[in-house]
């Protein structure tokens, strides 16, 4: 484990999270050398933060002790993991590989496996939070593997989070982020029938929703994004076509462990609807837009 002293680490993937995640590693003092797909992007993240930029995965995580991904999906994260450029052609036995990617717990356990063969530590590390809690520092840090790898990346996953915690071995991160998109999925439906049922009712809504907030009805969505349904605004963040990505991560999981998502199941094919009405880059509240076409 000679290496994972070293402040040297990469972040692959510098999308709406990752550019930020990146971000709050380098102003904690980490040497970070970023990859993205569109090379610009990396260039423009070095301008902003320091630090460097890699024309390859494989270069990026060359000689780094901490390697982070934080791509699209599945396939996204095994064309920047596997071949000759991929990040397992470079890093040093010791390395722990952190993958930041909503993505299944079959892959998860994939990259163990691939990464315990070279003598790696690997971590499958969903977030929660959104775009803004990346850009504020303060997402939330779900965690799959062992406790070695973990000690040996809390503090840096640290950087731009208020809560990391351990839940069990590979895989275990990427199905509490499956709970968390289950809850998520429920919560916005009732609060999208609810807001259009308090409109139809002749109630103003945003009245409504200062008063039912004080008491058990609330949640984070009613709290921050009530007033922008009723507004009709829905560029506050999680795409739907994101949440339909991982609400089939959840439903495929659920089929396999024998486990009932009813409701889930219903949301998701209302964001399918969404989707069709040219709402695939709306963010999740835009649930209420198909109960008042």
């Amino acid at each position: 484990m000679s290496n994972t002293s070293n402040k040297s680490v990469a972040f692959i993937g510098l999308g709406v999270m990752g550019y930020p995640m990146a971000g709050y590693l380098q102003q904690k003092g980490y040497q970070v050398c970023v990859y993205n797909r569109t090379t610009a992007k990396a260039e423009a993240w070095v301008s902003q933060y320091g630090g460097k930029c890699a024309l390859t995965p494989a270069a990026a995580a060359a000689g780094a002790s901490l390697v982070f991904m934080c791509v699209g999906n599945d396939d996204d994260v095994r064309s920047v993991v596997y071949g000759e450029q991929g990040v397992l052609a470079t890093m040093a036995a010791g390395a722990v590989l952190v993958d930041h990617t909503t993505a299944s717990a079959e892959l998860a356990r994939e990259l163990a496996a691939a990464c315990a063969k070279q003598q790696l530590g690997f971590l499958d590390a969903p977030v929660s939070g959104g775009q803004a809690g990346a850009e504020k520092g303060i997402l939330t840090v779900m965690v799959g593997g062992s406790a070695a790898d973990y000690s040996l990346a809390e503090a840096a996953m640290q950087s731009y989070a208020r809560c990391v915690k351990l839940l069990g071995p590979a895989g275990s991160g990427q199905l509490a982020k499956m709970v968390n998109q289950i809850c998520i999925a429920g919560v916005v439906q009732g609060l999208a029938e609810a807001l259009n049922f308090a409109k139809n009712a002749g109630l103003d809504g945003a009245a409504v929703v200062e008063v039912i907030s004080q008491g058990a009805a609330s949640s984070w969505q009613m709290q921050n994004r009530s007033l922008t349904m009723l507004d009709d605004k829905f560029d506050f963040g999680f795409a739907v076509d994101w949440m339909r990505k991982d609400l089939s991560i959840a439903l495929n999981e659920a089929r396999k462990n024998g486990s009932a998502l009813p409701l889930t199941a219903l949301v998701d094919q209302f964001y399918a609807e969404v989707q069709q009405m040219g709402g695939g880059r709306w963010d999740t509240s835009s649930l209420i837009k198909r109960l008042s076409r």
